[in-house]
């Protein structure tokens, strides 16, 4: 069967437009519970987790009961609430003794932070193609990966685990750690098991955009207790608190670290929302399901291949079309008809990035770049990533919000199943 394009070029004006439903996730539902953890807080006049005049088994009780409640949850062994998803990667890089000199494999299809976090501890961002999931693709660490590759950076994008267990092989053969960046996706799971435990140390994100939320704030995990360690002393200027020391005693000295704790305010806000995650997962994912039901064989569209549809959050669809003109059109006629259709976390390809393209840093002694001769260097010019390029400029994004009734999920239905009638006229 082949498709001719329409060439009407805009829907009928008789269709029946719909408000647009309200996007967010954690942040749709801050409310009553968040409320009372935050004036839990306030009223007990200890902002800081550390406070100095509490005994050590009673400071941080946001912050601790956050971690515990990320522990259990996750079954990993240690958790380190930090001050965004952003400190998560630098103090996890660090922790992993990421430095000058050093390579880290990541996505070229990825949030700014994945990219900059490198660039701050002078290592060089070695960027890879994404394959139909949106994440790392197979292969690519063992293409990439050279004697200065420390680590590589998985991210599981947007709700839906990557393919883990053969990249984890790949990094295993190469020799190299593995970083989870799982910033976009808390409550996802691969096979039964929490995305961010797999690898050596993995981060999630608390800002407002992400799943769940407390404006910032950030998570670190880890089975390793000296990476637990060594992320304690970086977040906290090089020190190891005793309430630290109950959960592993410490073996390293100290080292000049960094200032990246949590508040008790975020750290309340964000235990809340931590509470909300199973109930936000559940609702997406059946506003999902209610529209795959309706558009999953629709001829001509390729939808993202998600390795465990299982463990997937739920919260956004995404569908490929044969052309990036086409795509164009698609989405255009998803506008007119109010649905929302914007990416939502503003990831997009490294290097077309201002930052990447000028090859900046806040002192070129510190640049990982200064040593090419000619730039864009390959590795980093869009001729080098035909799979990502084709990938990126095709795709359509479907967010849902936990609000959408199901009446607005059936009206995505009915307007994707009308604009691909529209567009795509099937002939035998």
């Amino acid at each position: 069967m082949t498709y001719k394009l329409s060439e009407t070029p805009v829907l009928p004006a008789t269709v029946q437009k719909r408000k647009k439903p309200p996007l967010g996730l954690g942040r749709a539902l801050i409310g009553a519970e968040e409320e009372a953890l935050v004036l839990e807080v306030l009223r007990s006049g200890h902002l800081f987790r550390y406070s100095y005049d509490l005994p050590p088994e009673e400071q941080g009780r946001m912050a601790a009961t956050l971690e515990k409640e990320v522990r259990e949850k996750l079954s990993v062994r240690y958790a380190l609430a930090v001050t965004s998803g952003t400190a998560a990667l630098e103090v996890s890089l660090a922790a992993l003794q990421v430095g000058p000199g050093d390579e880290v494999i990541l996505p070229a299809w990825s949030w700014i932070s994945c990219f900059t976090a490198i660039v701050r501890l002078g290592a060089l961002p070695v960027l890879a193609e994404m394959d139909e999931n949106f994440s790392l693709a197979p292969g690519e660490i063992t293409r990439l990966a050279t004697h200065r590759t420390k680590a590589v950076l998985i991210m599981h994008y947007q709700g839906a685990a990557a393919d883990i267990a053969p990249l984890i092989e790949e990094a295993a053969k190469a020799g190299i750690a593995v970083l989870e960046d799982c910033a976009q996706s808390p409550g996802t799971f691969y096979h039964g098991k929490a995305v961010g435990t797999f690898g050596d140390i993995g981060t999630y994100s608390f800002q407002a955009q992400k799943c769940i939320t407390s404006g910032e704030g950030g998570m670190i995990v880890t089975n390793d207790a000296r990476l637990y360690e060594r992320a304690v002393r970086l977040h906290d200027l090089g020190l190891y608190r005793a309430h630290h020391s109950t959960i592993q005693a410490p073996v390293d000295n100290s080292f000049c670290g960094g200032q990246y704790r949590m508040s008790e305010l975020t750290a309340a806000v964000a235990l809340a929302q931590f509470r909300k995650l199973d109930a936000i997962r559940s609702r997406c994912r059946t506003l999902r399901d209610r529209i795959m039901h309706r558009i999953s064989d629709l001829p001509g569209l390729s939808f993202r291949k998600i390795p465990d549809p299982s463990g997937e959050t739920g919260f956004e669809i995404y569908f490929s079309l044969p052309t990036p003109e086409l795509a164009r059109r698609f989405n255009e006629q998803l506008e007119i008809r109010n649905i929302n259709c914007s990416r939502m976390t503003g990831t997009y390809v490294q290097y077309a990035k201002d930052y990447c393209l000028k090859r900046n840093t806040y002192t070129e002694s510190a640049s990982p770049f200064r040593h090419f001769q000619e730039w864009p260097a390959p590795g980093y010019r869009p001729q080098d990533f035909p799979r990502t390029e084709g990938l990126m400029r095709r795709f359509i994004s479907l967010p849902l919000g936990v609000l959408y009734s199901d009446d607005d999920a059936d009206y995505i239905a009915d307007s994707v199943v009308a604009i691909h009638a529209w567009l795509f006229n099937e002939e035998t």
